[in-house]
């Protein structure tokens, strides 16, 4: 699954690859943005950390990751 996170002020978004389900990263987003250190922390397939201060963050999306098809296709 592809997570891709706003940051105010900032051109450029952050893409993780996570592994988790939508729903997960969903909970990770609002309790991050209800605790007290406002620290939004998730991890991608390769095992690397990522944390964003909750308040810097503008949007939150959450998709499936796209499965790229290779080749040509024969239209009629």
């Amino acid at each position: 699954m592809e997570v891709k996170i706003g940051i105010k002020d900032t051109p450029r978004e952050l893409v993780v690859s996570s592994g988790q389900s939508p729903e997960d990263v969903e909970k990770l987003v609002a309790d991050a943005l209800k605790a007290a250190d406002g620290v939004f922390r998730i991890d991608d397939d390769k095992g690397r950390k990522f944390l964003v201060p909750a308040d810097r963050i503008a949007y939150v999306e959450i998709a499936p990751s796209e499965v790229r098809k290779v080749g040509f296709a024969v239209g009629s």
